[in-house]
């Protein structure tokens, strides 16, 4: 399948942004951790969300949707290995090794999967599970990990990661033993997760900083929890909104997860107005160059930069963009090139020339977020934009096309292509 977009006039209205993916692929993998239904609201309705479910069932798990809230029960785990063909399809799956091996004591995850931005190892996660006393071997592409007993420790992250932290969280309340992590990720997503496991009955105190401590109780009980916006949908909306003409609200955010897209934005000379749960980006004429340089939060999100580098497109004068996360996600680059942008990229950093104008052409997208850029750019472009490749957008955004037709975008999917 391939995606057709044409604007023809200014996009008008709102739009509504979906819980974050990011947050309820963890807390779907939380489950697990106990025999008791875990209820979670607002989850989006996206390819990622549904392999994880699919994982779930493998399992042993039911699950049923109402809406936009999924309930989930594990009841008895019956299989701890993970197919290849699902986990390939995305990193996330990661996050079973350290929720099924807290569970039933022994997991076989195979390598993760994903978007292809660049080598993303696990390293981090297998030091951390180490350090608890899981035994890890590699055999034939999967992890194999065996635990008797989940150990009281301490142990420091090299770097942040973010699954790598989630990870070490849902393995960790499984001990009888004080957990001590530190320099973890302080993403929203890390906290959310962190939040439903002390629902389930977790001990965790220092949530949100560099520095918890899990004090382990099994078992879990059951929960409600509702999964927080997502910030990056927020974010590419916005980034939408700022196109020139563009004057639509965006509701449903949480506007301290956003700041640092908020002041980016600001930079541009975009006026950005907040309110109790919306946000809206008023369009100008004339848009700044401005040089990103991404970083973990609360740092500027690498999950943004392709996005902004569509949009600085239009800025007038030369903008630098560094990603020290994956210094290799730079494709949507070649892909813009071919619009008509002028990009120089290099290793981990490219430099955009504004202001240009984009034509509408065949583009194909190779991860998520570069499925975004092209996106904005085809919103940007004179003439009708083909994008290839949609299933890298159908992982991670709701209900696109349906939103995007709301506000005006003429857009549509298509036979064909070269998925």
């Amino acid at each position: 399948m391939k995606l057709r977009i044409l604007r023809e006039k200014p996009l008008k209205g709102k739009v509504k942004i979906s819980g974050a993916k990011n947050s309820a692929l963890p807390a779907i993998s939380a489950s697990i951790l106990t025999d008791k239904e875990v209820i979670l609201k607002n989850v989006p309705r996206v390819k990622d969300v549904e392999t994880m479910l699919e994982i779930i069932g493998i399992i042993g798990g039911d699950w049923r949707w109402d809406g936009e809230l999924l309930s989930i029960r594990v009841k008895d785990v019956k299989n701890v290995r993970i197919p290849y063909e699902l986990v390939s399809k995305m990193r996330a799956s990661i996050l079973f090794l350290g929720s099924l091996v807290a569970r039933a004591g022994r997991a076989e995850v195979p390598h993760p999967g994903g978007c292809d931005i660049g080598p993303r190892p696990v390293d981090l996660h297998v030091e951390g599970l180490r350090a608890l006393g899981v035994e890890i071997e590699q055999e034939q592409g999967f992890y194999i990990a065996r635990a008797n007993k989940i150990k009281g420790n301490r142990f420091r992250f090299p770097k942040k990661s973010v699954t790598g932290t989630e990870n070490l969280l849902m393995a960790s309340v499984a001990s009888d033993e004080e957990v001590e992590i530190s320099n973890c990720a302080l993403e929203p997503e890390v906290q959310d997760l962190a939040f439903l496991l002390k629902k389930m009955g977790a001990d965790i105190e220092g949530i949100g900083e560099e520095r918890m401590i899990v004090k382990g109780k099994i078992p879990l009980s059951g929960a409600v929890h509702s999964i927080i916006p997502d910030r990056i949908e927020a974010g590419t909306y916005m980034v939408i909104g700022a196109i020139p003409e563009n004057d639509f609200l965006i509701e449903g955010v949480e506007i301290k997860h956003i700041l640092n897209i908020i002041e980016k934005l600001k930079e541009c000379g975009f006026d950005v107005i907040k309110g109790d749960g919306w946000v809206k980006v008023k369009s100008t004429e004339r848009i700044l160059p401005v040089n990103i340089e991404t970083a973990p939060f609360p740092g500027f999100p690498t999950d943004m930069q392709a996005q902004f580098t569509a949009l600085l497109t239009q800025a007038e004068g030369c903008s630098v963009i560094r990603d020290t996360i994956f210094p290799f996600r730079f494709h949507h680059a070649y892909e813009l090139q071919r619009m008509g942008a002028k990009i120089d990229v290099g290793e981990g950093i490219a430099k955009v020339y504004g202001k240009t104008e984009l034509s509408g052409t065949d583009v194909s997208a190779n991860d998520l977020r570069a499925s975004a850029s092209l996106v904005i750019a085809g919103l940007i472009a004179k003439g009708e934009t083909i994008i290839h490749n949609i299933h890298h957008l159908e992982r991670g955004y709701e209900d696109i096309i349906g939103k995007l037709r709301n506000l005006g975008v003429e857009i549509e999917k298509i036979e064909g292509g070269i998925d």
